[in-house]
This record gives structure tokens, C-alpha cells and sequence, in this order.
């Protein structure tokens, strides 16, 4: 049996091996904000060779865009504070974008920090994909839905007007048969055509109730499953979440779209919270005039309403330079409410948060 007089050798070695060999970008930094020590993976994805990449601060790899929100938060491994799933994008040598997910290890004796980054780039294009699809076809139902409503609405005006015509004619001074039988037979085809447009409006209501499945759901718990699939992100960011839901428990919902308005909501707050403060979120249910309301408001950044206003819930729509917004979100937010009979309004000053209050159609 061999015996290895030298165990720190061993251990080294065996440092040096997961070092080397693992597809994660494995990094060790000073607090001066250059490179001490990368493995092959970071060489390999961006492009450059270890004596650039230890030549240069590491701040000038990073993405123009999110160089501000970079250094604010390495500023804060500084003091000790660990990093975790912060992302941010980094240019290649050849100029491509890649995002990166890491985590951080300040050790303030050293002076170093022990960083591990995942290459996310894909799961980044995947999810701005599907989103842009999803936005995308949301808005081409919606436009559709409008139209039928539209041509629906503007026929029956007409078809109305024609059959109050026919109520004004006097047929009994009409003498001719053939006169009042023609009269008859305009008249009947006319009031089924109102009964078809009355009809197919009915079936396009139906039909979006069809769609999204309404069932009794509870606040509470879809919250809660929210939370947890944002776990990390929750206790990142130390967010501060207030939850009263007694005077309204549960509301007759579709069960999707009820996670997709928490989700898009409690992460929009924790993206656009102010520099320097604590993202902090109040969640309430309450009734007015018989109606089931949620009402969510935060201390975030908030909006400029007299300039907002009227796109706010538009596709596409920004309002803040964060690099991960798409204004996609407050979009869904207002289809997933809208589609189902409900409103949603929003108040709002600059850095001094958003309230938005949300009635349902009971």
C-alpha cells in the first residue's frame, strides 16, 4: 500500500485539478480589482489569453451598460459582504455579449475574493424568447379579440337602426302583397342578424373564460409558492414583505395568471428598488363596493405618472435603465387582469414608490 508522506501535496494537487478542469468560471481577485488567479474556462470564454485578462482591471471586461450597478456591488463584497447569483454581462474579445451569474467570497485578510460565475448567455436568450412570444401573442389574441368585438359592435348599430325602421312602417297601409312580403322577409333576416352578432360576442365572453380555467384560489398559499421559487433572489435582495390577507383569504381566479401578477410584481420591485435602500413590499386584499381588490405597493423607484400614464402597461414599454428590463411584465399584468374582467390602476411619484390596486370580476 503506498502512503502519501505528503498530504498538503495532495491536497494542492487535487485544488489544482477541480481548478483546472471545471466548466465554471473560477476566479480569484484582490480588492485592487484585477485577476490573481483564473482558471482555463474564463481564458476560454472571453476570448482573451491569462496575460490580458491579468493585465487589465476586471472592471473592463464588463458591459458598458452594467459597469455602474457592477462596481456598486463590488463595493459592497468589499465590506465583506457575500455575493450571491448577482448577473451581469461581459464582452468577449470578439465583442460578443455573455451574461454570467456569480458568487462571491470576500475574505477581508487577504484582501481577495473567491469568485465562481456560471455562463447563463443561454438560459438568458430562452427566457427573452419565450417572453418576447409570449408578449407577442398575448398582444396578437388581444387584437383579434378587439376586432371581433369592433366589427361586432360597429354592425349592430346599423342592424338596430334598420329594425327601428321597420317598426316605424305602417304595414297596414301597404297594400301591395308582394310589398308586405318582402317587408317580412327584411325584417326577419335583419333581427336574426342582430341575434348572431348578439351571439358571437357571448361565445368570444365564453370563450376567455374557457381559456383561463377560474377556480377559488387562496392568497396566501400562491404567494408563498411564488416566494419560494424565488428563494434566492428573495433573501439577495433582503427585501422587507408585509402580507395581510384577512379581510379577503381567497378570490375566484384563473391560478397561472394569480403567480404570474405576484411574480412580475415582487420581482419588478426588487429590480428597480432604490440604490442604497432595502426593497420593502406591502401586499393587502381587501372589498370595495362589494368587489375583491389586491392592493401591492413598494418603496421602489417608482414612476413619473403625468409622463408614464398612458403607456404604462403598453408592450415594451421602459421607464428605467436596468439592464435586464424588457417591458414585457406590467404588460402581462394588465392582460392576464383585463382578460378576465378586471382593472387595475396605478399610483405612483418618482422615489417614492408604486401602489398598484387590482379589482377582480367577482
Amino acid at each position: 500500500m503506498k502512503i502519501n508522506k505528503n498530504p498538503t501535496s495532495d491536497t494542492e494537487y487535487h485544488f489544482d485539478n477541480f481548478f483546472n478542469i471545471s466548466a465554471d468560471l473560477i476566479c480569484i481577485a484582490g480588492f485592487d480589482g484585477y485577476f490573481k488567479r483564473i482558471n482555463p474556462a474564463v481564458s476560454e470564454l472571453l476570448g482573451y489569453t491569462d496575460e490580458e485578462l491579468y493585465a487589465r482591471p476586471i472592471h473592463t471586461f464588463v458591459y458598458a451598460p452594467d459597469l455602474k450597478m457592477t462596481i456598486e456591488t463590488r463595493e459592497q463584497v468589499y465590506k465583506n459582504k457575500a455575493l450571491l447569483n448577482f448577473e451581469n454581462r461581459y464582452l468577449t474579445k470578439t465583442g460578443e455579449l455573455v451574461w454570467l451569474s456569480w458568487t462571491s467570497m470576500p475574505v477581508e485578510d487577504e484582501k481577495l475574493v473567491y469568485a465562481i460565475a456560471k455562463n447563463i448567455t443561454h438560459k438568458k436568450r430562452i427566457e427573452e424568447e419565450r417572453n418576447i412570444l409570449l408578449a407577442n401573442l398575448t398582444k396578437i389574441n388581444k387584437d383579434l379579440k378587439h376586432l371581433s368585438y369592433t366589427t361586432s359592435h360597429d354592425l349592430k348599430s346599423p342592424v338596430n337602426n334598420l329594425l327601428s325602421v321597420f317598426d316605424l312602417i305602417d304595414i297596414s297601409k301597404i297594400n301591395d302583397e308582394e310589398t308586405l312580403e318582402f317587408i317580412t322577409i327584411l325584417k326577419t333576416t335583419t333581427e336574426r342578424l342582430s341575434q348572431t352578432l348578439k351571439k358571437s360576442v357571448d361565445e368570444l365572453i365564453q370563450k376567455d373564460e374557457l381559456n383561463a380555467s377560474i377556480e377559488e384560489l387562496s392568497l396566501k398559499e400562491n404567494l408563498k409558492q411564488v416566494l419560494l421559487s424565488i428563494d434566492s433572489l428573495i433573501k439577495e435582495s433582503k427585501i422587507k414583505i408585509a402580507i395581510d390577507f384577512e379581510a379577503v383569504p381567497t378570490i375566484n381566479f384563473n391560478k397561472e395568471y394569480l403567480k404570474s401578477i405576484f411574480l412580475n410584481l415582487i420581482t419588478n420591485s426588487i429590480k428597480y428598488s432604490k440604490p442604497d435602500t432595502f426593497p420593502s413590499i406591502s401586499i393587502t386584499s381587501t372589498k370595495e363596493n362589494g368587489k375583491s381588490q389586491l392592493i401591492y405597493s413598494d418603496n421602489g423607484l417608482g414612476f413619473d405618472m403625468d409622463i408614464v400614464r398612458d403607456k404604462i402597461f403598453g408592450l415594451h414599454q421602459k421607464f428605467h435603465n436596468h439592464i435586464d428590463s424588457n417591458g414585457i411584465g406590467l404588460y402581462l399584468i394588465y392582460n392576464h387582469i383585463t382578460n378576465l374582467g378586471g382593472r387595475i390602476e396605478v399610483e405612483s411619484k418618482i422615489n417614492e414608490g408604486a401602489k398598484f390596486t387590482i379589482t377582480f370580476k367577482d
